[in-house]
């Protein structure tokens, strides 16, 4: 079955065309990836705004013709935080609809994490029963889910993103230590008021998804252009993650901007994206996170398919 996902994020619009087999099986035909900033003032204005919309629509207008140029036996498009947390995130959704001829879904937490958990854990080793943690660090929100094989135990959506806490936090340029420390001390407290302790202490490995966690990958690589596959499944420690936060947190905009290995219209939210991995390790005591291509798209996909 072949099946087209669109994932409108708070940050980024993406698409994957995919044939899935019966047996869970995928082979990616197709997948773009576009900095769309959906996200951009909604945690202050609690609304969309029309300039953020525009961004989405001209992506998915060059996303429906690659989908149209491929053939779909299902289009869908999945819609998270900043759709839901906005009071015209269903008229959004509803234009995704009727223009593009998509299954579009506002995704509550607990879908999202189910899905993230879904794709990131698609190509695990099944017999591998270690407890692990799966972190998204997205635009508007970041999921954290426990669970081993594909079933969760545990997931949480706290209201930390790399849009969300860039706005809310990093005002200079480049941002002061105070300013970091202030967003860190943030995602802290939610993690210590969300996640019980004795989660915390629960998984043994963490697998991160997301831009942030793939952009790390590539950096720490020096890869130009980006490869998919060196980067999946790429271990970074958290002493090196906080080695690249230094680095990175020490230049302005336009230096980030340059930087091997990221893309540039990640620049201005990379840091608060480091800075919630790393809280998010330290709380759970975990020395790094492999990185993963696997995310929310493939588990899309997966479900999709097996729904058919």
């Amino acid at each position: 079955m072949r099946v087209a996902v669109v994932d409108i994020g708070t940050n980024s619009t993406r698409l994957l065309v995919a044939d899935v087999g019966e047996d869970g099986t995928i082979v990616e035909i197709e997948r773009r990836t576009q900095v769309t900033r959906l996200g951009e003032g909604v945690d202050e204005a609690r609304t969309l705004s029309d300039v953020a919309i525009r961004r989405v629509l001209a992506a998915l207008e060059h996303y429906d013709m690659a989908i149209e140029g491929l053939g779909a036996d299902a289009r869908i498009a999945v819609l998270t935080s900043a759709v839901r947390d906005s009071a015209n995130g269903d008229a959004l959704a509803e234009t995704v609809r009727e223009r593009y001829q998509l299954e579009a879904t506002v995704l509550t937490g607990d879908e999202e994490a189910q899905l993230t958990f879904l794709g990131a854990m698609s190509d695990q080793d099944p017999s591998d029963s270690a407890p692990t943690l799966v972190i998204d660090a997205g635009g508007g929100s970041t999921e954290l889910i426990v669970g081993n094989g594909q079933a969760v135990d545990f997931h949480v959506s706290l209201q930390a993103g790399v849009v969300r806490q860039s706005e809310r936090y990093l005002h200079s340029d480049p941002p002061s230590m105070a300013e970091l420390r202030a967003l860190g001390r943030d995602v802290r407290s939610l993690i210590e008021r969300d996640v019980p302790p004795a989660m915390r202490r629960t998984p043994s490995r963490a697998i991160a998804v997301g831009g942030t966690a793939t952009s790390l990958a590539a950096i720490d690589q020096e890869l130009a252009p980006y490869d998919p596959a060196r980067v999946h499944g790429y271990r970074l420690e958290l002493t090196t993650v906080r080695l690249l936060l230094a680095r990175l947190a020490s230049m302005p905009l336009s230096e980030r901007r340059e930087v091997r290995g990221l893309h540039p219209d990640r620049a201005p939210t990379i840091l608060a994206g480091i800075a919630i991995l790393i809280e998010v390790l330290e709380a759970f005591g975990l020395a790094g996170f492999e990185a993963s291509e696997h995310d929310i798209l493939r588990g899309a996909a997966l479900e999709r398919a097996r729904v058919a």
